[in-house]
């Protein structure tokens, strides 16, 4: 397993997560082994928005025991009065229902409490309006959320919401369909996706991704909306190269989906290279670094993808990103100009260009 640290919490948090929207689908006992699985294989990050209310009781019985060493994303908004999901902003259904999530999970604190699914700045302003959003920094000010987070489809009001609330954690839908506007929530355009990932990376905001594969649809090609298929390990590693993200949380309900996730962890760099969406994404992505380190190896040894997305995220007012850039081996300056990784990039980024271009920025 592999971990990335949360800068505004400290947490260090495993980059494969577990989403739990199928999860209720599962027989009780391969639930809970599933749940148990995954966490013997170093997971530590769990979000709680759920399809049904009987996951809670499979926490309980899995995790119980391990609570201290893993962390609750726990949403305020979801309800499961009915048994089943429910979005809601009013103030007593959010109170019944985190009194409720907390004693079905047999816990006293959640990790990250999250402002839950605010897609329109409509819903931002009933959350506000109902004393939600209040409520939710009460809990945390008594000790029982530990930190704040944000759930959202919607870049302009993500970046609202993230101007207004002090968010640790965002959880955002990020896979190559939804950047190249292809999808049900292919919400902004890749401009506004990608500077909401500049925005965490420059805050330290975490996020955590959910619908990794697009519902599944670009793990079919008869779905996806390229007309050809991608692999679990090349949305993964797509989403884990994208700033600001920590964790990707794809939805498990079998030891058997854990254990083939987990391989991840042990696949080659060709079984994770997604460098083939060059071939079917549209237009836009050509000339654009995605920093899918397909360039690689440098012959001087430059590592193209990080010069990239330092000076990106440098570009964009991360007061980080320089000193990161800084701290590297080689830099843009030690470009010998070879071509060799115009000659391999997938998507026709002239690198030649953009080092010389990163080299004169950085001086």
């Amino acid at each position: 397993m592999e971990y990335r640290i949360n800068r505004r919490t400290g947490d260090s948090i495993s980059v494969l997560g577990f989403g739990t929207s199928y999860i209720a689908a599962a027989e009780p006992k391969e639930a809970i082994a599933t749940l148990q699985k995954a966490y013997e294989g170093g997971i530590n990050y769990f979000d709680l928005a759920t399809a049904e209310a009987k996951t809670f009781s499979y926490f309980a019985a899995a995790l119980g025991s391990v609570r201290q060493n893993v962390f609750y994303q726990v949403h305020f908004g979801a309800d499961y009065q009915t048994g089943t999901y429910g979005w809601t902003t009013d103030l007593e259904t959010i109170k019944r229902s985190i009194d409720w999530q907390l004693k079905s999970l047999k816990t006293d604190t959640i990790d990250y409490g999250f402002i839950h699914c605010i897609d329109e700045l409509s819903d931002w302003q009933a959350y506000q309006d109902s004393g939600a959003y209040d409520y939710l920094l009460n809990m945390k000010k008594c000790g029982v959320v530990r930190h704040i987070g944000l759930s959202s489809h919607t870049p302009a009001t993500i970046q609202r919401v993230l101007g207004e609330a002090a968010v640790d954690m965002l959880m955002f839908s990020v896979n190559p369909g939804y950047d190249y506007q292809q999808g049900e929530f292919a919400r902004g355009s890749g401009d506004e996706r990608a500077a909401v990932y500049r925005a965490c990376e420059a805050k330290g905001i975490g996020i955590s991704v959910m619908k990794p594969f697009s519902g599944g649809q670009l793990l079919d090609a008869a779905l996806s909306p390229f007309g050809r298929a991608l692999t679990h390990y090349q949305c993964m590693q797509y989403a884990l190269d994208r700033p600001g993200v920590l964790t990707v949380l794809p939805g498990m309900n079998s030891v058997k989906q854990v254990e083939h996730l987990l391989g991840f962890f042990d696949a080659s760099d060709d079984e994770r290279d997604y460098a083939v969406l060059a071939s079917f994404s549209p237009a836009e992505a050509v000339g654009n670094c995605v920093y899918c380190n397909h360039c690689k190896p440098c012959p001087v040894g430059i590592d193209i993808g990080l010069v990239n997305k330092y000076y990106d995220l440098a570009k964009n007012g991360d007061s980080m990103a320089e000193q990161h850039y800084r701290g590297l081996s080689l830099h843009a300056q030690d470009c010998i100009q070879c071509g060799h990784c115009n000659a391999r990039c997938p998507f026709q980024v002239d690198q030649m260009a953009r080092m010389q271009e990163i080299a004169q920025y950085f001086r």
